[in-house]
């Protein structure tokens, strides 16, 4: 019971039919005040709503939160009602960074070796041989992976864009691409505080020439540090990806990378389980090694959309260290149809995401209770 949070309370509240309120407006942010003694709970409820049947209301509410946790034994719910607020229309400064860009997905996880930049590669091919103008910016400044994934060597091309210098990105199988990793020498290691780092992602969007896409992908450093909360600060984000394995150790980050963007109110698209399962090509037996449907589950447990699992395959990995990505190099294989699927799962995320009406953003950096 003294483990109930906010976000359990907010998922609970996710599951009220009432066409009177509005349960997807609902943030962390809504929940005003909460205490718990005992097995009474106390709950200040902000309600963008201006006007509603507040006893018919709280009674609804009141027995959804009894029927969920069955611990709570009272609940005292004390609703603020206010004005739906629009949608806060892009700062300047953010609208200009990426004028061109229709989307900005951000491909995170908890922890490394998920394969997370495998992920990202492969989900921005699959993705533009679907049609989509697609550009990928290698956020990892410390463990740049990109450029080898992607079989690129050279330097970006400068030129001149009104009175300012960028870079032109670099091409690669349909995608735009940018790094740090082709911007400085294979084996310069980047010795930089956050600062500097943060200001390095700034740059990839403000003094690269990305032009029209339709997706802007984000291969983020695992876990939730300085870049994270840079980008999230610095441009309105679509929503985030989070990759991982089935092993529980690898969830647990997992769920603590999906509460970041949670409290940053950054929409979580979906989960990617990578390393689902291994296929024995000599006798077509499946292993789970990392375990059997983590992914899944926590997905169901967090409400949110599971985008699909991507099974152990080395030629996968093959793909990676050559420079050739498997939806490009293997295209008749069935785990390029897999991760074809994913790309277009996560496709319709979007556009459900993009369909609704969004709230205002608001950057959210408290504690939970």
């Amino acid at each position: 019971m003294n483990d109930l949070t906010k976000s359990d309370i907010l998922n609970a509240l996710k599951n009220l039919s009432d066409p009177d309120i509005d349960t997807a407006s609902l943030t962390l942010n809504s929940i005003k005040r909460m205490e718990i003694n005992n097995n009474k709970l106390i709950l200040d409820l902000a309600l963008p709503l201006p006007s509603i049947n507040v006893d018919t209301a709280e009674q609804r509410i009141t027995d959804l939160l009894k029927s969920e946790y069955k611990s709570i034994t009272e609940v005292d719910l004390n609703l603020l009602l206010k004005s739906p607020t629009a949608a806060a229309p892009p700062e300047p400064q953010k609208e200009a960074l990426l004028k061109g860009v229709k989307n900005t997905v951000a491909i995170a996880s908890g922890k490394g070796g998920v394969g997370k930049s495998t992920v990202a590669v492969n989900l921005a091919v699959a993705l533009a041989k679907d049609g989509a103008k697609v550009g990928l910016i290698d956020a990892d400044i410390y463990g740049p992976s990109i450029p080898l994934m992607l079989g690129v060597n050279q330097k970006p091309q400068i030129k001149q864009v009104g009175g300012s210098m960028k870079l032109i990105p670099i091409e690669a199988y349909g995608i735009k691409m940018i790094s740090i990793g082709v911007l400085i020498d294979d084996n310069a290691p980047v010795i930089w505080r956050g600062p500097m780092v943060s200001g390095a992602i700034k740059q990839f969007m403000t003094d690269v020439v990305w032009d029209e896409l339709d997706y802007l992908i984000f291969d983020l450093p695992p876990g939730t540090g300085d870049i994270q909360l840079t980008l999230v600060q610095t441009i309105p984000l679509t929503g985030a990806v989070i990759v991982t394995t089935p092993q529980e150790v690898s969830l647990i980050d997992a769920r603590k990378a999906l509460k970041m963007f949670e409290r940053v109110n950054v929409p979580v698209l979906g989960i990617i389980e990578n390393m689902s399962y291994f296929i024995a090509p000599d006798t077509g037996n499946r292993y789970d090694i990392f375990g059997s449907g983590g992914g899944e589950k926590t997905a169901e447990e967090l409400q949110i959309s599971f985008l699909g699992g991507i099974p152990i395959d080395q030629r996968i990995r093959v793909g990676g260290d050559n420079g050739k990505p498997m939806v490009s190099g293997m295209p008749d294989s069935e785990n390029t149809e897999i991760i074809l699927n994913i790309s277009r799962n996560l496709t319709d995320q979007v556009n459900k995401r993009n369909s609704a009406s969004p709230d205002k953003v608001e950057i959210i950096l408290e504690d939970e209770d």
